[in-house]
């Protein structure tokens, strides 16, 4: 009894899994179809080489702090050695902080990309469900996130159909 109501439970969880419609989309196509993607990807690579730039001259400093102290260390007191071993720290927290502001995990880097791109996957992420809800798919999945889909039939991507949906030819 045990082993006929299992399967059962198979056989209907299969006739539903596939009585089911599903589709596909890249969304990484579909972004680099769209010339706003492109323009915001151009800033944020802008934005991330000067903060950079920034960071590396902080550094450049700091080395240059240390060598200098390393080379007149003999020639210090123990107060003079201890100040400027402060101040080579300070200069070194100041640089982390500012790498931290920059590129940490709520840094201006994060928060122009959300201000940027955002925006962009919103649009392409209504566009999707439209497009679920007009051909009736239970699930869109994405391939350029899902390293798991082994084969695609091309016949069931949606990727155009997005981008025509936002107003953009491939």
């Amino acid at each position: 009894m045990k082993k006929l109501a299992i399967s059962l439970i198979l056989v209907t969880f299969v006739s539903f899994l596939f009585a089911q419609k599903y589709a596909y989309v890249d969304t990484e196509y579909i972004l680099n179809n769209i010339p706003a993607y492109e323009t915001a990807k151009i800033q944020l690579d802008d934005l991330a080489a000067a903060w950079k730039k920034e960071i590396d001259q902080k550094k450049a400093e700091i080395d240059k702090m240390y060598a200098d102290y390393q080379a007149e260390r003999i020639l210090l007191t123990e107060e003079l050695r201890a100040k400027r071993e402060q101040e080579i720290m300070q200069k070194e927290r100041e640089m982390r902080d500012l790498q931290q502001k920059y590129f940490g995990k709520d840094g201006m880097l994060f928060k122009k990309r959300e201000e940027l791109i955002k925006p962009l996957q919103n649009d392409i992420y209504n566009a999707i469900k439209e497009i679920a809800q007009e051909g009736s798919f239970a699930v869109i999945f994405d391939t350029a996130n899902s390293p798991n889909m082994i084969y695609t039939d091309p016949r069931y991507d949606k990727s155009d159909d997005v981008l025509k949906k936002l107003g953009f030819k491939n």
